[in-house]
């Protein structure tokens, strides 16, 4: 068996889902992050505001020297490996940028959009978010959505949806779909974990969960204790049991940059769940205070692998979490889209 060391350095390791990063790859690198999922868009963003964002991305992935790989295909995932590169899933957490204009779907595709979440926390036009107290469900927009979705190879993720719109867009999409970022709610009763039918629900449509190292999502509720990597495997167990080892990885719900203070600004949203405001109450507003007492940024996963290892996890098994999962279910779902 390779040390811990050894299989974090050889594996493919994708983060499923990074909330906002300035472009610097310093503690990626460190981490050994070959690729992730970054919201390039703010989590409200209308139209415009998601073209300058994407627009400020390609700058970023053409710059003479750029240490950055935009993903569009799995392959693209050796090819960044290849090169030394970070590579770049262009993602979205809510459908805001679209509004009722289906069409921009396929614009939007071209530009380099593989991954959308159908709502944020709050319903939209394409159905309800994890706070919304109607559930609603799904609207018909949504439906219409999913198809175009499934057609063009956007991967659907469904981390911040509502739960009855969660239960008819995986019963609605052809294909697999994502929960990208987020824990056990069997766990943490929290509105953002989920339920163990949800999961199972995504399991059966091919897709999987990542799991999530953001603070109040791995919390007990305890005051005098924040939690710890410990804690985030008690949740990462109860994925394994419910989903299975082929369709967990992960997801940090980090941010990463050079300027943490001024990421932490610029990506605070103002209607955050109350799960948030009290874990932040206890431990801090700045990011690492957000996230495990001994895991709050990507150059301490290697710790993760290490856990993994000491639990006695299979290389395979280690590997699949940390990246081949996602690999794989991404695949199964952009092959399926056509080019446009």
């Amino acid at each position: 068996m390779p040390t811990a060391q050894e299989i974090h350095k050889d594996a493919l390791v994708i983060d499923g889902l990074v909330y906002h990063c300035d472009g610097d790859v310093t503690d990626l690198k460190a981490g050994g992050i070959n690729a992730l999922n970054i919201t390039t868009c703010f989590f409200e963003a209308d139209f415009p505001e998601a073209c300058q964002e994407i627009s400020r991305w390609h700058g970023l992935l053409n710059a003479p020297g750029s240490p950055w790989l935009q993903i569009e295909t799995a392959a693209d995932f050796d090819r960044a490996r290849a090169e030394g590169k970070i590579g770049l899933i262009m993602g979205w957490q809510n459908s805001r940028p679209i509004a009722d204009e289906l069409h921009r779907l396929y614009f939007f595709r071209r530009l380099g959009l593989r991954i959308m979440q159908l709502t944020y926390n709050f319903r939209n036009a394409l159905g309800d978010g994890c706070l919304e107290p109607e559930e609603a469900g799904l609207t018909l927009l949504g439906r219409d959505a999913v198809r175009i979705m499934n057609e063009l190879g956007i991967a659907i993720d469904l981390s911040h949806v509502g739960q009855r719109t969660m239960m008819d867009a995986i019963e609605a999409s052809e294909q697999p779909v994502l929960i990208t970022h987020a824990n056990a709610r069997a766990l943490a009763n929290l509105e953002r974990n989920k339920t163990d039918d949800i999961i199972r629900a995504v399991v059966a449509k091919g897709g999987m969960i990542g799991a999530s190292i953001y603070g109040p999502m791995c919390w007990d509720g305890d005051p005098n204790r924040k939690p710890t990597i410990d804690d985030y495997l008690r949740h990462l167990d109860h994925l394994v049991d419910v989903a299975g080892m082929e369709h967990v990885g992960f997801g940090t719900d980090l941010a990463t940059g050079a300027n943490y203070p001024k990421m932490a600004f610029e990506r605070t949203h103002w209607r955050r769940w109350e799960g948030i405001n009290k874990f932040n109450r206890v431990f801090g507003e700045d990011i690492p205070a957000r996230y495990l007492a001994d895991c709050n940024k990507h150059s301490d996963l290697p710790k993760v692998t290490e856990a993994l290892v000491k639990r006695g996890w299979s290389e395979a098994h280690i590997k699949g979490y940390l990246g081949d999962n996602f690999r794989r279910i991404l695949d199964q779902i952009w092959s399926a889209g056509c080019s446009v």
